[in-house]
């Protein structure tokens, strides 16, 4: 036995011990969080986020989680965001339906009404941003009018980033960039609930 492969067998044998020798780490999943919320840091919230405020922005982030258990903040080549109208959550709180997403920096388009995409801008650095229309897909269901409002949504778009193949759960985003209806239960015409 040579010099070479003393040292690659005692390389190996350290490496396995470690790792294990020949083990590869491989993407196992993604959760996308919003790190800011118009500019403001936040735990790193997952699930539903309004967009709120005309302008408003969210900022997500792609955690990827390893064979080996290590959490990694994902990005660059390979990372892809892709936006879509909820399918069971389409209506854009007036009647009509939410336009399609459209990904910076041609958002909305045109770049004047009628508009055929916009409301939801973003971005392959999971920057998310309220654009033209403003809508606000918040609705006051409460039964009777003259008590707090019960809200819910009745339009989001769904967030997903892929990367290696792997795809992240969905993210929520509900649309507050547009005043709600004025009620009695709603006097102020705010869009969806303050927190």
């Amino acid at each position: 036995m040579n010099r070479t492969t003393i040292f690659a067998a005692l390389a190996c044998a350290l490496l396995f011990s470690m790792l294990g020798c020949g083990a590869t780490n491989n993407l196992q999943s993604i959760q996308l969080k919003a790190t800011l919320i118009n500019g403001v840091a936040t735990s790193g919230q997952s699930g539903t986020v309004t967009l709120s405020g005309n302008g408003g922005t969210i900022q997500l982030a792609a955690i990827g989680t390893y064979s080996n258990g290590k959490t990694v903040t994902l990005g660059g080549g390979g990372l892809v965001y892709t936006a879509v109208v909820d399918a069971q959550y389409s209506s854009n709180g007036a009647g009509g339906i939410l336009l399609p997403p459209c990904q910076a920096p041609s958002c909305p388009a045109p770049s004047s009404p009628p508009y055929t995409s916009g409301t939801l801008e973003y971005n392959q650095t999971g920057l998310v941003t309220a654009v033209e229309p403003a809508e606000c897909t918040w609705v006051n269901s409460a039964v009777d009018p003259s008590t707090t409002p019960a809200w819910s949504y009745v339009g989001d778009y769904v967030i997903t980033a892929a990367f290696k193949g792997v795809t992240s759960q969905p993210f929520y985003v509900p649309i507050g960039s547009a005043a709600g209806v004025v009620s009695d239960s709603n006097t102020t015409g705010a869009c969806g609930p303050a927190s």
